[in-house]
C-alpha cells in the first residue's frame, strides 16, 4: 500500500513540475541568411511556423522541443525568387510542404545559455543538427499570461539536405552559399 501510494504521489509531481508551452506566433520570427555573389547577403524568413514545448523544469533544462515549418511560407521580399526557392531546385514545396525539427537535448550551458540537439527534417532529408539558445527570461503578460523568450542561432548546410542548385560565377565562386544562418526569436505562453 505505501508502495502504491508513493508511485502515486511521484506521478502527480512529475506531471506538476511538466509544463507545455505554445508558440505566440505573433511576437515571434524565423530569419535566414545566405551568401550571394561571394560578397554580400541574401536574408529572408518564414511566415508560417509552430512550436510546441514540454518543459520539464522552470529554467527548460531537458525541455521537449518540437517545431514545424510551412515551407511555402518562405518570404524573401522578392516574388520570383521566393518562387524558385519553392520549386524543384531548392525546397519543392509541393513534395515536401514542411521543415520539422524534434529536440533530442536541451542542456543548460551557463546561466542563460543551452545548447539544443535534435533532428531537422528539410527537402526529406533527416540530419542531426545543434543551435545556440539565449534564454531570455520569463515575464507575466498584462491579460495574466506566463510568458517565456529565446533566442535561436546557428547554421547548416543546405546541400546536405539535397539543396544543391547553383551557378558558377566567371570569378569561379558560386552564386548562392552553402551555408545557410538560421536565427529565431521565440515567445512561448505557458498552458493552463
Amino acid at each position: 500500500m505505501k508502495k502504491a501510494l508513493f508511485l502515486a504521489l511521484f506521478l502527480v509531481g512529475a506531471q506538476v513540475a511538466s509544463a507545455q508551452w505554445s508558440l505566440d506566433a505573433s511576437h515571434s520570427h524565423i530569419s535566414f541568411s545566405v551568401q550571394h555573389l561571394m560578397i554580400s547577403e541574401a536574408t529572408g524568413k518564414f511566415k508560417k511556423f509552430d512550436c510546441k514545448v514540454n518543459a520539464k523544469s522552470d529554467d527548460f533544462a531537458d525541455s521537449e522541443i518540437e517545431m514545424t515549418i510551412d515551407a511555402a511560407s518562405i518570404n524573401t521580399e522578392d516574388e520570383k525568387r521566393d518562387g524558385h526557392l519553392k520549386g524543384a531546385d531548392f525546397f519543392d514545396v509541393a513534395k515536401y510542404p514542411q521543415i520539422t525539427f524534434k529536440s533530442k537535448s536541451f542542456t543548460k550551458v551557463s546561466d542563460k545559455k543551452y545548447k539544443l540537439a535534435g533532428d531537422l527534417t528539410m527537402h526529406g532529408v533527416t540530419k542531426p543538427v545543434e543551435f545556440d539558445v539565449d534564454f531570455k527570461g520569463t515575464a507575466k503578460s498584462p491579460w495574466g499570461a506566463t510568458v517565456a523568450a529565446f533566442k535561436i542561432s546557428g547554421a547548416v548546410n543546405r546541400t546536405e539536405f539535397g539543396l544543391v542548385w547553383n551557378k558558377t560565377l566567371e570569378s569561379g565562386g558560386l552564386l548562392v552559399g552553402e551555408k545557410v544562418n538560421l536565427t529565431a526569436d521565440i515567445e512561448l505562453v505557458k498552458k493552463g
